[in-house]
């Protein structure tokens, strides 16, 4: 069971990190990759070999194994979601500094205004708890902090567009990385 645990953990585990890839070239529209996402990308990479090299180098409990796979396919299903709901939207890279153009308030957009990072930070707590090691925890709040100064700058830049008001009403509906919780 844990060999086959091992395999669907890293094939379910590199299948999403190769999603996030995609989405560079086939979803988002940046003239050019900034610094902060090369940044990004260069994370991503060693982070997934570092990952990949605890999955297979430590032996980890079934359920921790369970509950990050679950996890990391729950953050799938999550980032699809978004993508499917922002297709026709023009999403920049993350730290691109162009200001936005477009508002997107459907699908996962009405719970949280930064689903694609709130995916993000799911999967790499899910591949971080699959691999059961304390260390995995360093690079999910890496992310962590790279995902909410990214989403911090781009709502940053609404202010300075006819999209502004209308932004500010959105904001103060809608969750940031979390849904907001329903007042009494």
């Amino acid at each position: 069971m844990e060999t086959a645990l091992d395999i669907a953990v890293a094939c379910v585990s590199v299948i999403v990190v190769g999603f996030y890839t995609w989405s560079l070239r086939g979803h988002f529209s940046s003239p050019r990759m900034p610094a902060g996402m090369k940044v990004v990308s260069a994370a991503v990479t060693l982070t997934t070999l570092c990952f990949l090299y605890l999955v297979w180098s430590r032996q980890q409990p079934v359920a921790a194994q369970l509950v990050g796979l679950g996890l990391e396919i729950a953050a799938m299903a999550l980032f699809w979601w978004a993508i499917s709901a922002s297709r026709k939207a023009r999403l920049r890279f993350a730290f691109d500094p162009d200001k936005p153009d477009s508002l997107v308030t459907i699908g996962p957009y009405r719970l949280v205004r930064h689903p694609f990072y709130t995916s993000y930070i799911v999967f790499w707590t899910g591949w971080a708890i699959a691999t059961w090691t304390s260390w995995a925890a360093l690079p999910v709040l890496a992310f962590v902090i790279i995902y909410v100064v990214a989403a911090k700058g781009e709502e940053s830049k609404f202010a300075a567009t006819p999209l502004a008001a209308e932004y500010e009403a959105y904001r103060r509906r809608t969750g940031f990385l979390i849904p907001k919780l329903a007042r009494a």
